[in-house]
């Protein structure tokens, strides 16, 4: 009897044998299908909703020089274990298309939310390093902007080791929207190629 592991919407069931096919979404009725798109997207709307609300909750406003360097390494390493945690989801994933759109909320808005929270740290802490003081909105508006390359000039950094920090992101945004989509869209397309018609999932 074939076993059942995740469907890529949050709902767990028993472990998936390992190099089991992936079911197909074309497989599934399109009630059942559009159900679990609309999961998918319930849930990668709602894991991006806690990470901001999060951002915004937590004491952020009592900062040290030396906690704002491990709070970005923290941060950081916090980032890259959880895009390999979702890879390795992806690939096993009954359905990597919709896990997919999951890891994409997970990672983008904890990579915009750490920098964000490091840029109001810096500002809260010494407030003549940006053109102006940060409110956490802010903050958060000018990680989106320098995210985009669509920076407006109305926020800007003036002192030399905020620039750089804000180089390193623009250096890690290339990363994130590469290597990361890239790395993401290669586990999609590795979990679909055990879906090959006529093999059992024994």
């Amino acid at each position: 009897m074939t076993a059942e592991g995740s469907d890529g919407s949050g709902g767990k069931g028993p472990a998936e044998p390992a190099g089991a096919p992936t079911a197909s979404m074309s497989d599934l009725s399109t009630r059942r299908r559009w159900t679990l798109i609309s999961l998918g997207l319930l849930r990668a709307g709602g894991i991006a909703i806690l990470l901001v609300a999060l951002y915004y909750l937590l004491p952020l406003d009592r900062p040290s020089p030396s906690s704002l360097t491990v709070g970005l390494l923290v941060g950081l390493l916090v980032l890259v274990a959880t895009m390999y945690w979702e890879v390795r989801a992806i690939v096993r994933a009954r359905f990597p298309g919709i896990r997919a759109t999951q890891a994409l909320a997970t990672t983008v808005p904890l990579f915009l939310l750490v920098f964000a929270a490091t840029y109001f740290m810096i500002a809260f802490h010494d407030p003549a390093t940006f053109s102006e003081p940060l409110s956490r909105s802010d903050a958060l508006y000018f990680t989106i902007t320098t995210f985009a390359t669509v920076g407006f000039g109305d926020i800007a950094p003036r002192s030399e080791a905020v620039r750089l920090l804000v180089a390193v992101q623009v250096l890690l945004d290339l990363v994130v929207l590469g290597l990361g989509i890239q790395v993401i869209v290669g586990a999609v397309k590795k979990s679909r190629v055990r879906e090959v018609p006529g093999v059992d999932a024994a």
